[in-house]
């Protein structure tokens, strides 16, 4: 559970927020997870053969010397 503070204007209006920073770093390691969730689903959806990391490295190697 996150345990926020928010900042409020004149009129009542939420406009910010304070966090514990357990619960802010907490939310942004669960943002980069989504992030390579989405990431893997679309390069999985594109079906392309892979490779592995040793050739395209020695691949990318060879085209920069």
């Amino acid at each position: 559970m996150v345990h926020a503070q928010y900042i409020v204007d004149g009129s009542g209006k939420r406009v910010s927020v304070i966090l514990p920073v357990k619960d802010y770093e907490s939310m942004l390691d669960k943002i980069e997870e989504l992030e390579d969730i989405r990431i893997y689903d679309e390069v999985k959806a594109k079906n392309e053969k892979s490779i592995l990391l040793e050739d395209y490295v020695r691949k990318r190697t060879r085209k920069h010397a």
